[in-house]
């Protein structure tokens, strides 16, 4: 998916500080997020949580888009055209709908409810994704995770992954990168990364054993979800620092209540990331803008393409300088 705000905010996103360590009790907190039109004057609306100014990233991800339940016939549903990326990977995951994917690869898929597709775009590719006739709901996220610098320009790649439905303590739990309860996708990433879907039954609390080098984030679509103490309501993100060998969801709803797991170790290098792209200084975004607006073959073509390539926003008036995370507790 694209980032389609024409006036694309400059984000230069720091590892942590020197001296930034967890300390004291875990805290867990939380972020709101913002919305964003994806495309047009009837564009579906997504809601943004990561990057804003109070975090920028979780591991490696740096990005994530919540959007839906959408009516397609409402909202025109996902029709977002041929766009470039680079230094990063793509992640897309669905509660409702399909979506049709196509890639300067040659890559023709269909993504569907408890799938996933993964897209490297290193030094570059381009891709579509567009809902399709069968989706009359919309409804999931779209992630990105920042590539380190010793792959950053690595080569294309689509991986395509269903992940085996995991029950445990009145949850049922879907993982599609790392490893969780027993469950390990197979998918490749270049940083440790974990990933996945945890529903809970009304009113159990679920008790998750997990990497105390990682960092964590609970992206809440449904319910509301009680982590560690600290009360998380739809479309609120609760960012946990590392440290954390353990933990607590409550489902506080009579229904059940869904959310996304994120999480990895804290990314320990600065990027600049702007629209579609993410480098390492205001040069690398100028010159990858500049191939995109000139079709270079950097980012390939996409055969059968469901429209015009998207046009990139221009960029801004100053060069993008770095910021850091807040330090971590």
């Amino acid at each position: 998916m694209s980032n389609p705000e024409t006036d694309a905010e400059a984000l230069a996103c720091g590892a942590l500080a020197e001296g930034d360590q967890p300390t004291g009790e875990p805290r867990v907190d939380v972020l709101s997020a913002r919305e964003v039109p994806l495309g047009g004057p009837r564009a579906m609306r997504v809601r943004r949580t990561l990057p804003q100014r109070e975090r920028t990233f979780i591991g490696a991800w740096c990005f994530a888009d919540h959007y839906g339940p959408h009516q397609v016939a409402e909202s025109g549903g996902m029709d977002v055209p041929p766009h470039p990326h680079t230094g990063l990977q793509t992640v897309t995951w669905l509660f409702s709908g399909e979506v049709e994917h196509r890639d300067t690869l040659g890559t023709h898929s269909l993504i569907r409810p408890g799938e996933m597709n993964l897209m490297t775009g290193g030094y570059g590719i381009a891709h579509s994704e567009v809902s399709t006739p069968n989706a009359t709901i919309i409804h999931g996220v779209q992630l990105w995770v920042a590539l380190p610098e010793e792959h950053r320009n690595a080569a294309r790649a689509f991986q395509h992954y269903v992940p085996e439905l995991a029950r445990v303590d009145g949850a049922q739990i879907r993982v599609f990168l790392g490893e969780l309860v027993g469950q390990a996708s197979p998918v490749r990433a270049f940083t440790p990364l974990l990933g996945a879907e945890i529903v809970i039954e009304p009113h159990a609390t679920l008790r998750l054993p997990v990497d105390t080098a990682f960092e964590h984030g609970v992206l809440v679509d449904s319910g509301d979800i009680r982590l560690i103490g600290t009360l998380l309501r739809p479309t609120e993100l609760g960012y946990l620092s590392r440290g954390a060998d353990t933990l607590t969801l409550v489902n506080e709803s009579d229904a059940p209540a869904r959310a996304i797991l994120l999480g990895g170790p804290p990314f320990g290098e600065e990027i600049v990331m702007w629209w579609n792209f993410i480098g390492r200084n205001h040069e690398d975004i100028v010159k990858a803008r500049e191939d995109w607006e000139a079709s270079s073959d950097r980012f390939g073509v996409i055969e059968d393409s469901p429209g015009d390539r998207l046009p990139a926003p221009a960029l801004p008036n100053a060069v993008i300088t770095p910021r850091r995370n807040p330090p971590t507790h």
